[in-house]
């Protein structure tokens, strides 16, 4: 069976997106836990990472039996699709497909103002600092409205109620954003905020949810928006 290498499901917005492509769509795996409350030189992140033998010392990191790793969560959906072409792990229309792997490498690659200013903290509620970022900060205006166009334009294109009808790779990649609009109370469109709440509501989200407030850990640099209340 599969491994996935995890961090803190409250901090953790990368190895998110695997773990829910996982257990959203049914496919066996087996979690592993390398806290980031337990890092740096020495630290058993480090040693678990690097028993792996892949030269990387970052999660999230998916290993087969034979030892064979891929890391980085676009590889790492990817290689699942490969290894279930039964499952619809994106969509199978052609043209769907590239239009969600599009969006999942704007999403790899861009919205530097959401990430930096709103990190994922799934137990905590800041909607007063969303809303004073969201008027001082303009980098972030542009990626929420980015973000409620993409989800907009691909729920009117595929009817929903996930962005390509079924649930999906993409659908997981963007539960990290989910988890900081709602954190921070972050302006969405109707559909889109319709949309957010039915990934907050989908069972494996809330079983994600549902540990990640169990772990009540405070790791500072992933905090950083607290010097503003």
């Amino acid at each position: 069976m599969m491994k996935l290498y995890i961090a803190n499901k409250n901090y953790s917005s990368w190895s998110l997106r695997p773990w829910l492509t996982l257990k959203g769509l049914g496919i066996p795996f087996e979690e592993v836990m390398v806290r980031f409350d337990d890092f740096g030189p020495g630290s058993r992140f480090h040693a678990a990472l690097d028993a792996i033998g892949a030269g990387v010392r970052k999660v999230p990191i998916l290993v087969e039996d034979d030892g064979f790793a891929v890391w980085e969560t676009l590889a790492i959906a990817e290689y699942i699709a490969d290894r279930h072409p039964e499952i619809a792990v994106w969509p199978r229309d052609p043209q769907a497909r590239a239009r969600a792997r599009s969006y999942c490498a704007e999403m790899h690659a861009g919205f530097g103002s959401l990430r930096n200013l709103c990190p994922m903290n799934i137990e905590a509620y800041f909607p007063e600092i969303g809303t004073r970022l969201m008027e001082s900060e303009a980098g972030l205006r542009k990626d929420i409205a980015r973000i409620d166009q993409i989800w907009s334009e691909a729920l009117a294109a595929s009817g929903g109620p996930f962005l390509f009808g079924e649930f999906g790779a993409v659908d997981a990649y963007f539960a990290p954003v989910v988890m900081r609009a709602t954190r921070f109370a972050l302006p969405l469109s109707p559909a889109a905020a319709a949309y957010a709440k039915r990934i907050e509501q989908l069972p494996a989200m809330a079983e994600w949810i549902a540990a990640a407030l169990l772990e009540q850990t405070y790791v500072a640099e992933d905090e950083p928006y607290r010097g503003h209340r």
